[in-house]
């Protein structure tokens, strides 16, 4: 039986979807910008990268030409020298939200639909009446931050403080989304996650998408570092999902890094963390060594989006693109005749965009497998769920509550 693969290169957008003027993300392009920036000189590192940005794997299986779809130019560096050896396409987010539940829950079938609930950018960001129930719920003296932030800035600024007062350090993005740093070792890793999971419960009438635990460890500012034991708490996606489908039909599933806290661990079988995308990609081999037949792997790879998109490094992008190209000829190679990859992305992040933010782009649709054709533009993310459930023959999506 058909198995498949489903990679997420986690905010390796490729140029602003039609609607991004409403998210302020007109000319966006994470991809096109790096490819820009490495082409000029001005994403040279020493001792990380330099030169042209290289990314020749990818580039066979058609990068460059789902960026010509997207944007109606190949960025520099990218063109191909022989037609793709995959099927290639672009795709645009239906979801209302440049976030990443939006995006996966959308790229495995269940786009949202409905609006989610947000924090105002404003001095203080979070409803006193929320702020007062977490402190008596979790028993904590109250809270530091209370505003819109970048996380390491935040914890760099407020860390010294949170050690001495135990008072955990909340903040918020443009993202649906609740966070809470602490750390590990003079707050308590159980006890933060703990804290989460209270507020998880009582953001829900907010709809909120996501609260965040972000632990960190050191001394002091100049020391302070976050850890792998960051945790989402998500709300479950609001419909079927892929995920479900192949559950339902008894079919191995194997989900990588933090799926398992996007999707809620609803439908996410075998759950197999890891830390940093080296790591990650190690365990997408193993998945694809230990995935039974017809099953399905969905993997995402966070360091484009954490490391490097929200704290702007360019260099460290276009270094980590890199390092990933390089290593796809070992899962190409471990892949039976029928077995599909699919190579996508839930959103932009794009590195030379003003903020820290997430920004509203197209993303790619890569896939290597039997029978590759070209994709188009698609209209929607769920379009990758039907190339799924259609490679791996289970049944269409149905509501697994139903």
């Amino acid at each position: 039986m058909a198995r498949a693969f489903v990679l997420v290169l986690d905010s390796v957008g490729i140029g602003g979807a039609p609607d991004a003027a409403r998210y302020g993300d007109a000319g966006a392009d994470t991809i096109g910008h790096i490819a820009e920036a490495c082409a000029r000189g001005a994403a040279d590192r020493d001792g990380v990268r330099a030169g042209s940005l290289m990314l020749p794997n990818l580039v066979r299986l058609g990068l460059g030409e789902a960026c010509r779809l997207a944007t109606g130019r190949v960025p520099p560096g990218l063109a191909a020298d022989a037609p793709p050896i995959g099927g290639f396409g672009c795709a645009t987010e239906t979801s209302r939200g440049k976030d990443t539940p939006s995006g996966h829950w959308e790229i495995a079938g269940c786009p949202v639909t409905f609006d989610w609930g947000y924090f105002p950018n404003t001095v203080q960001s979070f409803p006193p009446d929320l702020i007062a129930a977490l402190c008596g719920e979790a028993h904590i003296p109250g809270i530091l931050g209370d505003r819109h932030a970048s996380g390491t800035e935040i914890i760099a600024t407020l860390g010294e403080e949170h050690i001495r007062s135990g008072k955990p350090i909340c903040y918020t993005s443009a993202d649906s989304v609740f966070q809470i740093a602490a750390h590990e070792e003079a707050f308590g890793l159980a006890r933060l996650y703990e804290v989460c999971r209270v507020a998880r419960r009582l953001v829900d009438t907010l709809t909120i998408g996501r609260v965040i635990a972000r632990p960190f460890t050191g001394t002091s500012a100049s020391d302070f570092v976050r850890t792998g034991n960051r945790k989402d708490f998500a709300v479950p996606p609001p419909g079927p999902t892929i995920l479900d489908a192949a559950a339902a039909a008894d079919r191995d599933v194997i989900t990588i890094g933090k799926i398992g806290d996007i999707f809620a661990h609803r439908g996410t079988g075998r759950e197999w963390p890891a830390t940093g995308n080296a790591a990650l990609f190690d365990r997408t081999l193993d998945g694809a060594d230990a995935l039974a037949d017809g099953g399905l792997l969905f993997a995402n790879f966070i360091d484009f989006d954490s490391l490097y998109g929200h704290r702007r490094d360019v260099a460290g992008y276009a270094a980590a693109l890199e390092a990933f190209d390089r290593r796809l000829p070992a899962l190409l190679a471990r892949l039976r005749t029928d077995d599909l990859v699919v190579i996508t992305a839930d959103h932009g992040c794009d590195p030379t965009w003003p903020g820290t933010d997430h920004t509203r782009e197209q993303v790619p649709v890569l896939t290597y497998g039997p029978a590759p054709a070209p994709l188009g533009a698609l209209p929607t993310y769920a379009a990758i769920a039907a190339l799924v459930i259609k490679h791996i023959d289970v049944c269409p999506l149905t509501d697994p509550h139903a």
